[in-house]
């Protein structure tokens, strides 16, 4: 039975309990159950051996079985005689928990996380346990008869039922397999001592959901070498994903302890430890209010901390994770090598501004060389977007070919429908396909496909390209005197000097004035031959604001001798890297604008030159290709044919 099928047959279950419980508690029973169904049938060939030993040696004693019985072959058991199937029809409660009180720590820390004994009280209430229980015990999820990659599958498949029927979002807990499978590839390929004998390699997820990447990323080493040792670690803020990838990890005879549950992002809880592959999918665009004051706290610890290059705007928190991944790749000449994939939307391609929380991060991965190919993936590949995703690849230590270089690589062709549609995820990426991407990148060479760049093509100077104020006032516009009569400044004036400027405005003869100084002055004339103070700072700002505007033909406004800048005609210019910000700005600004200048107080923080660094990954621009306009006789026969179709079908409604 395909895994689909099993899944289906799963969650046929759910029949049970309509009218019982609501549509959106079904996985919180289905998931648990299934969950301890494969437990118990992984446990199948020796645990009636272990409970025997348990009972001649250690029953009685104080040592801890969780010592005694706990070892690298196997990381859990279960010391009831109980089973499903045994669990009788009237003590089911009863029974059912003392078999799981009897498991082992880290297994009754999933069916806590589950709130599973809760579930258990919900069901026997409604008088539902025992059929429940009887159709569970049926099921052979037993190891040998279905695979750790199937059964993970499985759960995925469930996973999308509960989220369907809770209306939920399946893909924020689980990665589609055909991404994963092609996200390891890109990583572990590059890898050559990988496939060396007696190889020992730790491998990372700080998302990690229902350990879809940490079980790929085990089976994919071991498929290409059977003699490597791998060991996985990750943490997960859903408990009930976090079960499953705890549990998942302790059937395949790892421990389960590095698993972790939390806030990966305010509670890091592999602070030291350093890994040799990285790989996440992390939510996209969820925002990082919650753990904002943490963050930031982290932000200021600077080169000690893991967010030392800058904040993203606190909508999206994908590069957060990005720069955690970072954070634990080893460092160091002769120290080993960390390789990183992450999965992102287009947003940390190119949002935010040089200057800003993105374009640091993005200017600190890309000078300190850590990227080292990003390739474009088909759309409608996750289960909750259709969105367009990037994998990005980055090494701690890149092959020498590939130091000060940055590869492209255009996928979005790269796929195949899928026979049925889960939600969004309209195509995968067959096995043939993932084969195609790897051996693009890893040739390494410059194509329609494939563009190779020096990491500092992607970087440029934000210049402030300033243009003289210029200001024509009208004194006696009756709109312009009524937005200054609107202003709640004006109001604050006071009546008396509100007539006096009233009439001082309207005392002048000059329709229109082109040089602001002469007209502040004849303003105060006029208000002194009527006993008043000459104008005062803020009169002047708001008779400009309402009486002003601007005029190309006005004299230039200055102040000490210096032409002030119009802030309404700024604007900025992106010089690229190297090329120096005069010779560019006289050749791209100055034959448009001749009396425009360059802001040279703007300058960057880190190198102190003129004009603000920005970096940013503009895909598309790269891979732009022209598609010419079909002729307008097509599109004319074409309107022509869809209006014929129109008035048949009216034609058939009139008669």
């Amino acid at each position: 039975m395909d895994q689909t099928s099993l899944a289906n047959l799963i969650w046929d279950v759910a029949d049970l309990l309509r009218g019982d419980f609501r549509r959106s508690d079904y996985g919180r029973i289905i998931l648990p159950f299934t969950l301890l169904r494969r437990l118990e049938c992984a446990l199948e060939a020796d645990r009636d051996p272990l409970i025997a030993r348990y009972h001649d040696e250690f029953q009685g004693t104080s040592i801890d079985p969780e010592i005694a019985l706990i070892s690298s072959e196997r990381r859990f058991y279960n010391l009831s005689p109980f089973r499903l199937a045994t669990l009788g029809e009237t003590e089911t409660k009863a029974n059912l928990e003392a078999y799981l009180s009897r498991f082992s720590r880290h297994a009754r820390q999933c069916f806590d996380e589950f709130n599973f004994l809760g579930w258990i009280e919900k069901l026997a209430s409604a008088n539902l346990l025992y059929l429940v229980v009887q159709r569970f015990q049926n099921f052979d999820l037993h190891p040998d008869r279905i695979s750790n990659h199937d059964m993970g599958r499985v759960y995925e498949h469930l996973i999308y039922k509960f989220a369907e029927s809770a209306n939920d979002t399946a893909g924020e807990f689980f990665t589609p397999r055909d991404v994963v499978r092609l996200a390891t590839t890109l990583v572990f390929a590059p890898d050559h001592d990988a496939f060396s004998d007696g190889v020992i390699r730790t491998l990372y997820d700080p998302c990690c959901g229902t350990g879809g990447f940490l079980a790929e990323g085990i089976a994919q080493v071991l498929e290409w070498n059977n003699k490597a040792e791998i060991h996985p670690f990750g943490q997960e803020l859903n408990p009930e994903s976090h079960a499953i990838a705890m549990a998942d990890m302790m059937i395949q005879g790892h421990d389960p302890a590095n698993i972790r549950l939390g806030n990966t992002l305010s509670d890091d809880q592999y602070p030291l430890e350093r890994f040799n592959y990285c790989l996440a999918n992390p939510p996209f665009g969820v925002d990082w209010k919650k753990v904002l004051k943490e963050v930031s706290a982290e932000h200021e610890r600077g080169d000690k901390g893991r967010f030392e290059a800058g904040l993203p705007r606190i909508s999206d928190g994908s590069l957060l994770f990005l720069m955690h991944l970072l954070s634990k790749r080893i460092k160091g000449d002769g120290g080993g090598n960390s390789r990183i994939g992450i999965v992102l939307n287009g947003s940390p391609l190119f949002t935010g501004g040089a200057g800003s929380g993105e374009s640091e991060i993005r200017r600190w991965i890309l000078e300190d060389d850590l990227l080292e190919t990003i390739v474009a993936l088909p759309t409608d590949l996750f289960y909750n977007t259709g969105i367009a995703t990037y994998v990005w690849v980055l090494s701690s230590h890149k092959a020498p070919e590939r130091r000060g270089k940055v590869q492209l690589v255009n996928a979005t062709d790269g796929w195949e429908p899928m026979k049925k549609s889960l939600g969004s995820k309209r195509r995968q990426i067959s096995e043939t396909q993932i084969a195609d991407i790897a051996r693009l990148v890893a040739d390494y060479a410059d194509n329609e496909r494939s563009k190779l760049f020096d990491t500092r093509a992607f970087g440029y100077r934000r210049i402030t390209v300033e243009r003289p104020l210029q200001l024509a006032f009208s004194p006696h516009d009756a709109d312009k005197r009524a937005a200054l009569a609107a202003d709640k400044a004006w109001d604050k004036l006071g009546q008396p000097r509100r007539l006096a400027l009233l009439d001082g405005l309207e005392s002048l003869a000059e329709p229109r004035h082109l040089d602001r100084e002469p007209f502040f002055k004849a303003v105060g004339s006029a208000l002194k031959t009527q006993g008043q103070d000459s104008l005062s700072a803020p009169e002047k700002k708001l008779l400009q604001k309402h009486i002003g505007e601007h005029d190309p033909l006005a004299a230039y406004c200055k102040t000490k001798g210096e032409i002030e800048p119009n802030p309404d005609l700024r604007d900025y210019e992106n010089v690229p890297l190297g090329e120096d910000v005069y010779a560019y700005f006289e050749r791209e600004v100055r034959p448009h604008v001749p009396d425009a200048w360059i802001d040279t107080a703007k300058r960057d923080e880190r190198d102190g030159q003129v004009g603000v660094v920005g970096y940013e990954i503009n895909f598309n621009r790269y891979f732009y290709r022209y598609t010419p306009p079909r002729p307008l006789e097509t599109i004319d026969a074409e309107l022509r044919a869809v209006e014929a179709e129109i008035q048949a079908l009216l034609d058939e409604v009139a008669e």
